[in-house]
């Protein structure tokens, strides 16, 4: 029997553990992992009255401070990386490999944030090269927004809430964290680490729950910026009821990956399985929709398939597995059921299309006709879809037909292709010769059209969290006043 890991809510510098408490069953173990205290009404008024409070305290910090706690808690985090695998294969299923590599990513990003902290400033603005300006100086900054609200994923719960947080704290702000119910433990294990590098109470505070508890911190007029990361219709959700404030969104994906028939197709399908699987799929990058063109097509619905089959499943605790099980047997289900459809409407399955509870066997749908779901929508589970195309414009236009514009990703050694491909392809991102699920923490990222507004990535989400000021110095030049 695996201890149960108790999360509680922060709320004014403290943590609340008696009340009511919500209950995590792991997807895999099917047993109580960790419980969380949910937030109540006047929890809720509590934060938020402290958030307005506690702004001006954290904007005061230096540059240098703030810097230096996210320093110290990115080399705390690196020695507790099996502690944070171990909680993120237990909450969510995910294998062991899959939660060391994002515990090397919350590193990185709070290293990253600690370097843009260094560097957040303004410029002296050349008023004097109009008229009106002569004789005068105008400086800016960039100021604290004001609170923050941060509502995070299942999916990597650590990383992006490190994006987040670290963002905030890094920008002056206080941020209220709103985790997500699947992942309670490793929230809250993330907020406690950060406390102990330094991070001042009146910076952060945790309020479990669901959908009531964000929607009323969206509407609060003590919050400044709400940062969401998580589903279409959830995000279209915040923003109505976050009205008329900052709202960064970044939302689903239907990834594409092109396959040109120059590209090195072993490798092509080898790093398709590798990316198409991990998280059981559950990425919003992950590789959804192959397009191979059509006289490679069956040579690489081939290897691909190979490689799919050699991918080990199961116990997510086992450092071996490749794929462990999704984040519940409703989302297993789900992913069997839009396979089973594409498969009736003439699709070929070569591998998969079962589930034991929650692990979904790693399935490869051939040929599905354009217009089945797993197609069209945001399949986010363990299922890659291989379609042939014959030429370059027509695939571009194919992968155009997704409401969703995250990330793409093409193989081929053509740099006009490639340039081709940057320019219309309706994305946020291009990974040329990896698949659309490859992402630096310290390069922006997100999408257009249904995939979201903003970008993330600490230098990219402090400008968000930022506002400009500016200072005139009426009668005082460094310009010259003739």
């Amino acid at each position: 029997m695996n201890a149960i890991h108790e999360a509680g809510c922060l709320v004014a510098g403290r943590w609340l553990t008696e009340g009511p408490r919500a209950e995590r069953v792991g997807p895999y173990v099917r047993q109580v992992v960790s419980r969380a205290r949910t937030a109540q009404a006047e929890d809720v008024t509590a934060a938020l009255d402290h958030a307005r409070r506690s702004a001006r305290t954290i904007a005061r910090l230096a540059p240098a401070t703030r810097a230096d706690i996210l320093d110290r808690a990115a080399a705390a985090i690196g020695e507790r990386g099996e502690e944070f695998a171990g909680l993120l294969a237990l909450e969510l299923g995910k294998p062991l490999k899959d939660g060391r590599g994002e515990v090397l990513r919350v590193a990185d990003t709070l290293s990253v944030a600690a370097a843009e902290a260094r560097r957040i400033g303004g410029e002296v603005l050349p008023v004097a090269g109009w008229g009106r300006g002569v004789g005068n100086t105008a400086i800016t900054q960039r100021a604290p927004a004001g609170p923050v609200l941060a509502i995070t994923p299942f999916n990597a719960p650590a990383n992006l809430l490190a994006h987040k947080l670290a963002a905030s704290f890094a920008a002056g702000n206080t941020t209220v964290v709103k985790p997500p119910p699947q992942a309670p433990a490793v929230s809250t294990a993330l907020v406690e680490l950060l406390l102990d590098a330094g991070m001042p109470v009146e910076a952060v505070q945790v309020l479990h729950g669901g959908g009531e508890v964000g929607a009323r911190l969206c509407a609060a007029p003590e919050i400044a910026v709400v940062s969401f990361t998580g589903g279409g219709a959830a995000g279209h959700a915040v923003a109505h009821a976050a009205g008329p404030k900052r709202v960064l969104l970044e939302l689903g994906g239907n990834a594409a990956t092109i396959v040109c028939e120059d590209a090195d197709l072993a490798e092509a399908a080898r790093v398709c399985a590798r990316t198409g699987y991990s998280n059981s799929g559950q990425s919003c990058i992950s590789v959804q929709r192959v397009y191979v063109q059509r006289a490679r097509f069956d040579e690489f619905a081939d290897a691909l398939t190979g490689e799919v089959k050699a991918l080990a499943v199961g116990d997510p605790l086992d450092p071996a597995t490749d794929v462990g099980s999704m984040v519940d047997d409703a989302a297993a289900e789900r992913v069997v059921r839009w396979s089973a459809e594409a498969a009736g409407a003439g699709a070929t399955i070569t591998t998969g299309g079962s589930r034991e509870g929650a692990v979904m066997a790693p399935t490869v749908v051939v040929a599905p006709p354009r217009d089945a779901r797993v197609v069209r929508e945001e399949v986010f589970g363990a299922l890659v879809a291989v379609l042939p195309y014959d030429g370059f414009d027509e695939v571009i236009e194919e992968c155009n037909r997704s409401t969703y514009g995250l990330q793409a990703g093409i193989f081929t050694h053509d740099v006009r292709r490639v340039v081709t491909a940057w320019r219309e392809l309706e994305v946020g991102g291009l990974i040329v010769n990896g698949s659309s699920n490859f992402r630096l923490d310290h390069v922006p990222f997100g999408g257009v059209k249904d995939s979201g507004i903003g970008r993330e990535s600490p230098r990219w989400m402090i400008e968000d969290f930022t506002v400009t000021k500016t200072l005139m110095l009426k009668g005082l030049t460094i310009w010259g006043d003739q």
